[in-house]
């Protein structure tokens, strides 16, 4: 019974997550309970995270938010460490959309979790962090992946700039919060909302390399972002149709060009016809 009232929690905060940029009439306020119509993501395109937030590493060491970024491109998961579902969802489903990628945690992007539960110790961090590598399973990537802990106001001016809204429930002790991770710039500005509990590694590859200003990836990554397009309203890429055809078009002038060049070249070398002065 435990399990089910969790899956249908789970649920609803999906909704809420996948209903962020939607009209109200696909997701009416009255379909949520009342504490969960607070839960969504208001997408904050553009917007700067502080990056003068204090936090502790999973080895209890002082950090900065900006001690991770101004070099690479950040995937930001907001969670908490001793969640009972949803978190550990969130971070597995991360984990498993960047794992088939080419590009390195640590040498391509970074990984930040911050917890927003402020009773969050780094001791739960860094069990959390070696669950989440262990999975990983790509060694000499641990150094990319930071998961945090910090006091309330850092929680708070972080969620507040990425537009994650979330509700404690005292009775429970738990945190009712959407699902969804945000892509950060180098700089460190919000660039892409990827929502729900699975993350495609094509559409993690192309928000990291949107996010890099193309400081990463390579002509395949150029040619997949001018045919597919982000699409806010949804937290995915997808065909863009037009773009398609042009592309197909483009590869068939291109195919048809080298095939005459061949067909003169393959007529020059043949040998002419006898007696020929």
């Amino acid at each position: 019974m435990n399990r089910l009232i969790g899956l249908t929690l789970s649920a609803l905060l999906l909704a809420a997550g996948a209903a962020h940029a939607r009209p109200s009439s696909v997701v009416p306020d009255n379909a949520m309970p009342g504490p969960l119509k607070a839960v969504r993501y208001d997408q904050h395109l553009g917007e700067q995270v502080p990056l003068d937030l204090p936090f502790r590493d999973d080895a209890g060491r002082p950090v900065k938010l900006g001690d991770y970024l101004g070099k690479r491109p950040a995937v930001l998961i907001l969670a908490y460490y001793r969640c009972p579902m949803l978190c550990d969802m969130v971070m597995q489903a991360a984990e498993s959309g960047l794992k088939p990628l080419s590009l390195d945690p640590g040498k391509d992007f970074e990984v930040i979790v911050a917890s927003i539960d402020p009773t969050d110790t780094p001791e739960r961090a860094a069990m959390k962090k070696r669950d989440i590598v262990q999975r990983y399973g790509r060694p000499g990537t641990e150094g990319g992946w930071h998961f945090l802990t910090g006091p309330p106001p850092s929680i708070e001016r972080l969620a507040h700039a990425v537009g994650f809204q979330y509700v404690y429930d005292k009775e429970k002790d738990q945190f009712a919060h959407a699902a969804g991770i945000v892509i950060l710039t180098p700089e460190g500005k919000v660039s892409r909302y990827l929502f729900g509990i699975e993350y495609p590694p094509r559409d993690l590859r192309l928000g990291l390399v949107e996010a890099s200003g193309n400081r990463i990836g390579g002509l395949v990554d150029q040619v997949l972002l001018y045919c597919f397009h982000y699409d806010p309203a949804i937290g995915r890429y997808s065909a863009v149709t037009l773009n398609l055809m042009r592309a197909a078009a483009a590869l068939f002038a291109i195919g048809l060009a080298l095939f005459i060049v061949l067909l003169r070249r393959r007529e020059t070398a043949q040998p002419g016809p006898l007696g020929a002065a």
